[in-house]
C-alpha cells in the first residue's frame, strides 16, 4: 500500500452480520454482499465505488433493523387489537 494512499471506508460489516442475525435475513444477506466489497474495490483503485457499497451495506443493514421493529410494532398492535376483540365479545 503506497504511504499516501488513504484506508479504505468502513465496510460495516459487523452490522451487516449483526443485522442479518438478529433481524430481518434477507435485507442483512444484502448487507453483507455489499460490505465484502468494499476493500476488493479499493485496492483495486475504484475509490467511488467502494465508498458506494459501503454506503449500501449501512443503507441495508439500518433497512434491516427498521424491518424488524416494523414487524414487532405491527404485531403487538395486532394483539392489542385481538385482545380488544376479545374484551369486546364477552360483555
Amino acid at each position: 500500500m503506497n504511504p499516501t494512499q488513504q484506508p479504505p471506508p468502513d465496510n460495516h460489516m459487523v452490522w451487516a452480520i449483526l443485522s442479518t442475525i438478529l433481524c430481518c435475513m434477507p435485507l442483512g444477506i444484502v448487507a453483507i454482499v455489499k460490505a465484502s466489497k468494499v476493500e476488493q474495490l479499493w485496492y483495486q483503485g475504484f475509490h467511488a465505488e467502494a465508498q458506494k457499497a459501503a454506503d449500501d451495506a449501512k443503507k441495508w443493514s439500518i433497512y434491516s433493523a427498521v424491518s424488524i421493529a416494523a414487524i414487532i410494532l405491527l404485531y403487538v398492535m395486532f394483539m392489542l387489537l385481538m385482545l380488544a376483540i376479545g374484551g369486546a365479545a364477552s360483555l
